[in-house]
């Protein structure tokens, strides 16, 4: 185990912290008699979500959590407000003895990689951001593990069922920022719907999303009045089905559907929202899951136990990195064929004879 800070108290205790705070904090509370003790410290930065996101933070959170209690550490983790807290709360964890530092989100990518270039004894795992990986381990600062998700696979297949379920043929999607770990999501959704129409001879459209940075995007990641417009928006183009992708925006699309007073499904992405936030379990068709938690915590268990491995990790439907959750409530209300449909255009995903175009597809 690592030896470069004090040893802290078991059982997984968080101590959540701004950037200013960090600077603040004392001594580990003293050992407590029979519990297992570890001296490897791992922590945390989300990006302005915040780890309440019932999203990609939240999940990233839980799996580091988890990793601390089997290892029998400590952790600490920080949330950020907005995106010049970034830089700040990593220097402040690399003051305070991190071993290892997970960065959740693309946005945080530069402050990443400038932190772990000046700090190159310290480890870091970044999610969503291949930290300009090259895939044979060398990213712009080797101590740098990128954590990734080629979500498109599993977006195709969410794709396939909103245009299977829709009624008004038209389906939309809009994101927060452009960025490509949320236009992957659209992108594998607008196949998938593609993939359907032209083999099922349905007429579907996609509204709100064309490809690259042309879509309707709220600029932010934040369940604000922007967020409820947009949504708003893509439903006032006859969408009865709606795919917000950028964690808490997907709140804005809640309210817009509500004050519709529409027949409209929602999709979930990162967690299954059905079961991560109950308002959502009237309207949630499925998912878009990435395994954030199960990943990010084997990696930190892994790097616990001195096996930390920068090689990035992408995951796909094959590894289990990615996939699409139950129907739930909308069991009785989709076709019933569609179940089958979904295991054969996952089969044929895995095997390749269905292609998903991303920016991380080999």
């Amino acid at each position: 185990m690592k030896n470069n800070i004090k040893k802290a108290a078991a059982g997984g205790v968080a101590v959540v912290l701004s950037a200013a705070a960090l600077a603040a904090c004392g001594e580990a509370p003293a050992e407590r008699a029979g519990e297992k003790k570890s001296d490897y410290l791992p922590c945390i930065v989300s990006d302005a979500g915040g780890f309440d996101d019932k999203s990609f933070n939240q999940l990233s959170y839980e799996g580091l959590k988890d990793a601390a209690d089997e290892l029998g550490s400590k952790y600490k983790a920080v949330e950020s407000n907005s995106e010049n807290d970034y830089s700040a709360n990593l220097e402040g964890l690399t003051g305070q003895g991190c071993d290892t530092i997970v960065t959740v989100g693309f946005a945080l990518s530069a402050a990443t990689i400038e932190s772990a270039k000046a700090n190159p004894e310290t480890e870091y795992v970044l999610i969503d951001d291949a930290a300009d990986a090259d895939f044979d381990g060398k990213t712009d600062a080797e101590n740098i593990k990128p954590i990734l998700y080629d979500t498109a696979q599993a977006a195709f297949l969410a794709g396939y069922v909103a245009a299977d379920y829709t009624k008004t043929g038209v389906v939309g999607t809009y994101g927060g920022q452009p960025f490509p770990t949320v236009t992957i999501f659209m992108d594998g959704f607008k196949q998938g719907v593609e993939y359907y129409a032209k083999t099922k001879k349905k007429d579907v459209k996609v509204v709100g999303y064309e490809g690259g940075e042309k879509g309707s995007f709220t600029g932010e990641f934040v369940a604000n009045e922007k967020a409820t417009n947009t949504a708003r928006q893509i439903i006032d183009q006859n969408a009865d089905v709606i795919l917000p992708v950028g964690g808490p925006i997907y709140q804005g699309a809640l309210t817009a559907i509500d004050d519709s007073g529409k027949d409209v499904a929602l999709i979930g992405v990162d967690a299954d929202f059905y079961e991560t936030d109950p308002k959502t379990q009237d309207v949630v068709l499925t998912s878009i899951l990435k395994n954030m938690k199960t990943s990010t915590k084997d990696v930190i268990v892994a790097a616990g136990d001195d096996k930390f491995d920068a090689t990035p990790y992408v995951g796909t439907l094959e590894n289990g990195g990615v996939g699409l959750a139950p129907f739930h409530n909308f069991e009785s209300k989709v076709s019933e064929t569609l179940p089958d449909e979904i295991e054969e255009v996952t089969a044929g995903i895995k095997d390749g004879s269905i292609k998903v175009n991303s920016y991380l597809a080999k």
